[in-house]
C-alpha cells in the first residue's frame, strides 16, 4: 500500500520543489518506487518530477478539476511505495471562489486524499516566529494535518537550536534543518525554472540536492510520517475531448508546454498525436485532421520562427482546410506580429490578426472560465472550458471574432477573449478541463 505526504510552506519561494526532488531522488535511490503530483496549475515543475522518478507527474487541481478527475489521475500512484504531491505558492492560498471541488489551494488535496503535509519554512529573519507560522498552519484547517517541518536556509547551529526548541514545545516535529550556505537552486526565468528538458544536467543537479538533504534530513523519519492510503476507484477517467483524430502537435524548445493530463486524455480516447518542430522549419503532419501549438517560450525564437518560412508557409496551407489551434505562446505565433523585449517586431504566421509585445512585460496570472461563443478544436459553442493563463505579453491589438467570453476566478470578465478567423482559434489559457 502506498504512503501519501504533501510537500508545502507557507508561501512561495521557500523550497518545495528542490525538497520534493530530493525526497523523490533520494527514495527512489533505495530501491523505491515514487510518484510525484503537482498540486495546482503551474506547469513546468512535473517535469522536474519525472525527471526525479523516472514516472511521469501530473497536475492536479481543485479547482479546475472535479473529485472524479483527480482520483482518476492519482489513481497511477496505486503501485508506487511514495506518492508526493508537490503544492504551489502557501498551504492555504488559492482563489476567494470555489471551483469544481476547492479554490485551488495544496490544503484541499491534502485534506481531499488524507495525506498529511511536511511543511518547508525558512526562519531567515526569526527564531521562535517560525514555530508560531508553523503551529498557526498546522490548527487553521481540521482537515487538514501537519506531519512535521524540515528547516531551509538556517543561518547557524545557535539559530538552527532556536527555532528547533520553539517548534518542540509547540508539539511540532522538526525532520532536518538545511543549512544557508548550502543552498541548492535550480536555474530560473521569467516564467519560473528553466524547464526540465532544456537543463542538460538536470540529473545530477538533482543527485547533488538528494545528497544534501539526505545529509540534513531524516529521511527515514518523513518516510514513517507519510499516511497509508488505498487509491478509491476513479470512476469513467479523465474528463477530456481530444480535438482530433489525428493531432499535429508542435513540439520544442519555443512550443515546450501542454498539460500532461491533456495528452494523456487524447491518447486514452483513441486519438494518434504527431510531434513537429516549428524552429526546425518543420510542417504538421499532412494526414492530420487538427494542428494544435501549445504555450512555450516563442518570445525567446521569435525571429528564428521569423525567417521558417517553411514551417509558415506549411501551417498557412494547413488552416486553409483544417482546424489550427494555438494556446499562449503558440496563439502569439498564430498572430501577425511579436515584439519582443528588445522592441524589435517579427512577423509571424497571420492566421490571427493579433499583435503581442514584450516590450514593455506585464504579467497576467490566474485561473479562466471561458465560455464559448464558437467552436474551437474539442469543444462546441456554449462550452464552459476551465483553464490557466501565465504570461507577460502585452496584446497590442486583437482585431478577429472573440472566441469566447472569459471570466477570472472572481467572475471579471478580462479583456483576453481569444480569437477566431477561418478554421484558426487561439486563446491566451491554457486549457485544464471541461465543465460537464
Amino acid at each position: 500500500m502506498p504512503a501519501g505526504l504533501v510537500i508545502s510552506a507557507p508561501a512561495s519561494g521557500v523550497g518545495k520543489t528542490t525538497l520534493t526532488l530530493a525526497l523523490a531522488r533520494a527514495w527512489r535511490d533505495r530501491g523505491l518506487q515514487v510518484q510525484c503530483f503537482k498540486s495546482g496549475p503551474d506547469y513546468i515543475d512535473p517535469a522536474f518530477h519525472a525527471a526525479a522518478t523516472g514516472l511521469a507527474s501530473v497536475n492536479i487541481d481543485s479547482w479546475a478539476m472535479d473529485r472524479a478527475t483527480i482520483a482518476h489521475l492519482v489513481g497511477r500512484g496505486a503501485d508506487a511505495d511514495v506518492v508526493l504531491a508537490e503544492g504551489s505558492m502557501g498551504l492555504f492560498d488559492g482563489v476567494a471562489a470555489c471551483g469544481v471541488s476547492g479554490t485551488g489551494a495544496t490544503a484541499d488535496i491534502a485534506e481531499m486524499l488524507g495525506w498529511p503535509v511536511l511543511l518547508v519554512i525558512d526562519p531567515s529573519g526569526q527564531a521562535q516566529t517560525a514555530a508560531a507560522i508553523a503551529a498557526g498552519l498546522r490548527d487553521y484547517r481540521a482537515g487538514v494535518r501537519l506531519a512535521g517541518v524540515v528547516l531551509n536556509r538556517v543561518a547557524s547551529p545557535r539559530h538552527e537550536d532556536l527555532v528547533r526548541r520553539a517548534l518542540a514545545d509547540a508539539g511540532i516535529a522538526v525532520f532536518g534543518a538545511l543549512p544557508r550556505h548550502a543552498e541548492i537552486s535550480l536555474p530560473k526565468r521569467h516564467l519560473g525554472l528553466v524547464q526540465a528538458e532544456e537543463q542538460a544536467e538536470i540529473g545530477s543537479l538533482i543527485d547533488e540536492a538528494a545528497r544534501f538533504v539526505s545529509t540534513h534530513v531524516d529521511i527515514d523519519a518523513v518516510l514513517r510520517s507519510a499516511a497509508a492510503w488505498s487509491p478509491q476507484p476513479a470512476g469513467n477517467g479523465l474528463n477530456v475531448t481530444p480535438p482530433g483524430q489525428r493531432i499535429a502537435l508542435a513540439r520544442d524548445a519555443a512550443f515546450s508546454f501542454v498539460y500532461p493530463h491533456m495528452l494523456e486524455g487524447w491518447r486514452a480516447a483513441g486519438a494518434e498525436i504527431s510531434t513537429f518542430s516549428p524552429l526546425a522549419d518543420e510542417t504538421p503532419d499532412a494526414r492530420a485532421d487538427v494542428c494544435w501549438l501549445p504555450g512555450g517560450y516563442p518570445e525567446l525564437h521569435a525571429g528564428t520562427l521569423a525567417a521558417n518560412t517553411r514551417f509558415r508557409d506549411g501551417l498557412r496551407a494547413f488552416a486553409e482546410t483544417r482546424p489550427v489551434h494555438g494556446e499562449c505562446g503558440g496563439y502569439m505565433v498564430l498572430g501577425a506580429g511579436l515584439t519582443d523585449a528588445d522592441g524589435v517586431r517579427h512577423e509571424m504566421t497571420g492566421l490571427l490578426g493579433l499583435e503581442t509585445s514584450f516590450a514593455k512585460r506585464r504579467m497576467h496570472l490566474g485561473y479562466r472560465l471561458a465560455e464559448l461563443a464558437a467552436p474551437m478544436p474539442g469543444h462546441q459553442a456554449g462550452a464552459r472550458l476551465r483553464g490557466h493563463e501565465f504570461h507577460y505579453s502585452t496584446i497590442v491589438a486583437q482585431p478577429d471574432t472573440p472566441l469566447a467570453v472569459v471570466h477570472d476566478a472572481t467572475g471579471a470578465v478580462i479583456a483576453e477573449t481569444g480569437s477566431r478567423r477561418g478554421h484558426a482559434t487561439g486563446t491566451f489559457f491554457h486549457l485544464i478541463a471541461e465543465d460537464r
